[in-house]
């Protein structure tokens, strides 16, 4: 597979210094112009800030690219175009030379194939809840592929409109490892806590580094999931989560959203319902992924 790396990523790389890679579907996807471009940028600079260089990944006229410049970065905050693109997505649309997001599982899935270790998005996918899938068997590639690519994923949980029990349970039995940092809960994205316990936890960089370093010095076949909660000054409570998602997914079931359109529609949704603040608490969670993600990748790579 061809990855074409840009000269800021490709020299961090090749002097071992520590590189953090992005996903762009959030870009793309995720947020409306302007706000997605200001998203992209300040993540990146989240990132440069803490001494690591940031990847974000795509594909661009069918190009898979390991770091954007600000150009490439606009044509995926602007375009109306752009494919959303899982791992099998993306020999078609490397062959068909489209312009192309990646999720988290195909950022995942390049990001270990580029020599990147570590990977901070918002949330990860899961398995949604019963009444949405329509046969209740509706699971995101995401958590197969942290079976199967060695990246480190920085998240704020998975996200909020899943089934929170349901997706630690597969993630279990594709012994995924899960790992919480400063809090030995599994977080509920807008929210601090789920209330379900996770396996293990750590308390600070120094404990979480050494999670991940053995993770990686036993040459398991997974990656590992950092579940690092939205910061407290912009986390929703439960019960206002809750009846937000409940009528969101009533609006969806009713407007008969399925399969991949239902992500996006319920999280339009809740931003519509909650008058932007969801998304303000997007915009928060993201940025402190970045973060850590970096600071992490910085104590990796030394």
């Amino acid at each position: 597979m061809e990855i074409e790396f840009s000269p800021q990523v490709a020299k961090a790389l090749a002097d071992g210094k520590p590189v953090v890679a992005l996903e762009s579907t959030i870009i793309s996807h995720g947020f409306p112009f302007p706000k997605n471009m200001e998203l992209a940028e300040q993540m990146e600079t989240v990132i440069r800030e803490q001494g690591a260089e940031p990847a974000t990944i795509a594909l661009i006229n069918g190009v898979i690219k390991c770091g954007l410049s600000v150009e490439e970065l606009k044509i995926l905050a602007t375009s109306e175009n752009v494919e959303k693109c899982s791992v099998r997505d993306l020999p078609s649309a490397t062959a068909r030379k489209i312009t192309g997001a990646t999720t988290v599982a195909s950022t995942s899935f390049i990001a270990e194939r580029a020599g990147i270790k570590v990977f901070a998005t918002g949330g990860i996918g899961g398995v949604h809840r019963g009444e949405e899938g329509g046969n209740g068997f509706d699971i995101s590639a995401d958590l197969l592929e942290l079976s199967r690519s060695r990246v480190a994923v920085v998240a704020a949980g998975a996200k909020s409109i899943l089934d929170l029990p349901a997706t630690l349970e597969v993630l279990e039995s594709y012994s995924v490892p899960v790992v919480g940092y400063k809090t030995d809960t599994f977080p509920a994205f807008h929210s601090l806590s789920s209330g379900l316990p996770l396996p293990s936890s750590a308390p600070d960089m120094e404990a979480l580094c050494n999670i991940v370093n053995m993770h990686f010095q036993m040459g398991l076949p997974s990656g590992i999931l950092i579940c690092n909660p939205v910061p407290h000054d912009y986390a929703m409570s439960n019960d206002e989560v809750d009846a937000l998602v409940d009528q969101a997914r009533f609006d969806a079931i009713k407007a008969g959203v399925k399969g991949a359109k239902i992500t996006p529609y319920i999280l339009g949704a809740l931003n519509r319902l909650s008058n932007g603040k969801t998304s303000e608490v997007n915009l928060a969670l993201a940025l402190n992924n970045a973060k850590v993600a970096a600071a992490l990748a910085a104590r990796l790579a030394v």
